[in-house]
């Protein structure tokens, strides 16, 4: 089953988890071959991703949101080799909770998000506090 959005008892669970400080959203995407709208028009998932991307842009650095990490899949070294490929991955940071979701509840930001909702065939996105980066995995 395709992971596309949250639900409402999950976003409540963001919502009161309102700690001070930063958060990072870590993202996973698998896109789809063809992102096909409402009208019939049909274009390339990937287009029709970065037009999210372009779109949301603006409203993300209006709320302080910046890319922290980006990277690319080479391999799947440890997990399900065929049933998790992702297309994009990123890491983005948000001054704080509130940040989001004045992101997400902004009227053009739902606009624009029919881009992401045509495009994406799976995805993945994992709220993480961050941490001090030390020299060893754990401690």
């Amino acid at each position: 089953m395709p992971h596309l959005s949250f639900g409402k008892e999950d976003f409540e669970a963001f919502k009161a988890n309102d700690r001070e400080g930063p958060i990072h959203m870590l993202n996973l995407v698998k896109l789809l071959p063809k992102a096909k709208y409402e009208d019939g028009t049909e274009v390339d998932g990937a287009e029709a991703y970065a037009t999210y991307g372009r779109e949301t842009a603006p409203i993300f650095q209006r709320v302080g949101g910046k890319i922290v990490w980006r990277g690319k899949v080479e391999q799947m070294l440890i997990g399900p080799s065929d049933d998790e490929q992702w297309d994009v991955c990123f890491i983005a940071e948000y001054p704080s909770p509130a940040a989001f979701i004045a992101m997400i509840s902004d009227p053009e930001y739902r606009r624009v998000m029919v881009h992401r909702q045509v495009s994406v065939a799976d995805s993945r996105l994992i709220r993480m506090a961050p941490t001090e980066t030390r020299e060893t995995f754990a401690d």
